[in-house]
């Protein structure tokens, strides 16, 4: 076995565990382990890409992933890191969102050979529980004293706190018994916003008289401020290229903060530890040929070699004057004809006419170069000499208008 523990470690991944023995367990023996994903979108984004390079990381060390889908859980909604209660979603809209991120799952893992991953939707065996029985068996486990000195829930306090979300750590801590009875699952993992959760399974299974029950919670992606990685101004960073191109994807990657460029490489890419330490060692302008490396590489396991490319050449052309302009994202006009407010609402620079009126008038905006301090000015053919037309916001995020 591989020392995936030491790896794990290594790489900034790991934040707490339930028990010390973890450690032997993994470098010991192939053993099956699950991490949790609720459906509440019909793509992952990048606030799940730890979950899925952790259980990469688990899966090429020998030991098996099983990918639990919360199907069932996502009806009710994770309290976790909520001030309010979270809508209830369709089995229509789980059972999509279910499909697409098998999809995107299988870019990190193998489902073949003898370690395969596996995908389990908890729907299968939550909705068809007895509510007595349930709360009999399991309910009478808890303690809700214990339960309501959980973070998760004291955040939840202020505002009221229902029965039914009371539920989720009985859900999730039944979970886990269910994927050890039926799939010998010995290790629950998860962002380390789920720790209250996963001490509930952990404690459940061997409350109940077994002994193989573990936890063990990694970090999540935020900068060296603390504050969550993934966010842009349209909201999450998705891992799907309908909702976030490849293009703004790669743009993400590259313009992160210097500070932040070692703990991005080591947690999602799989390059050498080695190699990262010899990327990172500046503190000057030569931090960004790691910032180009971080971007590459990360776009490259989400999209693909060709779209990171793609990207690259994209960046390339705008910032360093070399590489294809064709690549930067881009979008048809049927008229050379629109007002510049109408342009930046369509393209995604500004989510209303008042924030767009704010960019031009604090000289945020440029065409072809020309800075625009007009907020009524109308795009024309003398804009599209060549057919296209270069709309800048800031020094960084560019767009290509096409007729």
């Amino acid at each position: 076995m591989q020392d995936v523990f030491n790896e794990l470690m290594q790489r900034g991944y790991i934040e707490q565990t339930t028990h010390d023995e973890i450690k032997e367990l993994l470098n010991k023996e192939s053993i099956p382990f699950y991490i949790g994903f609720d459906p509440t979108a019909d793509s992952l984004h990048v606030g799940h890409f730890v979950s899925m390079m952790v259980a990469s990381h688990m899966q090429k060390a020998g030991h098996k992933p099983i990918i639990l889908i919360g199907g069932g859980t996502a009806t009710i909604g994770d309290p976790s890191g909520k001030t309010d209660m979270r809508r209830m979603m369709s089995r229509e809209e789980i059972n999509h969102n279910v499909e697409c991120f098998k999809v995107q799952l299988s870019k990190f893992l193998s489902f073949e050979g003898d370690n395969a991953a596996i995908i389990v939707n908890n729907a299968d065996w939550l909705l068809s529980l007895n509510f007595v029985e349930f709360m009999r068996e399991i309910g009478s486990l808890f303690s809700v004293n214990k339960m309501l000195a959980a973070e998760c829930y004291k955040q939840r306090m202020e505002k009221g706190l229902t029965f039914f979300e009371l539920g989720y750590m009985l859900m999730q801590s039944y979970d886990f018994l269910y994927l050890h009875d039926h799939y010998g699952c010995k290790l629950q993992m998860g962002g380390n916003d789920q720790w209250s959760n996963i001490l509930g399974g952990v404690d459940l299974i061997r409350r109940i008289g077994h002994s193989d029950s573990y936890g063990l919670t990694f970090k999540l992606l935020t900068t060296k401020e603390g504050k969550k990685m993934g966010k842009t101004e349209k909201g999450a960073l998705w891992l799907d290229a309908k909702k976030t191109s490849p293009y703004e994807f790669y743009q993400y990657w590259r313009n992160i903060d210097d500070a932040d460029v070692k703990n991005v490489l080591n947690l999602l890419t799989f390059l050498p530890l080695e190699e990262i330490d010899k990327l990172t060692v500046y503190q000057d302008e030569r931090i960004n040929q790691a910032k180009k490396v971080a971007a590459y590489e990360i776009t490259k396991l989400i999209h693909g070699k060709e779209e990171a490319d793609k990207a690259e050449e994209a960046a390339n052309a705008l910032f360093e004057g070399n590489g294809n302009l064709d690549n930067m994202p881009k979008t048809k006009l049927d008229s050379p004809s629109i007002s510049l407010l109408d342009a930046m609402i369509k393209i995604g620079f500004a989510p209303s006419k008042g924030q767009a009126r704010t960019l031009i008038s604090q000289g945020g905006i440029s065409i072809n170069d020309k800075k625009i301090e007009d907020v009524n000015y109308v795009l024309s053919s003398n804009d599209f000499a060549d057919g296209y037309a270069i709309l800048r916001k800031g020094k960084k995020v560019y767009h290509k208008l096409e007729i």
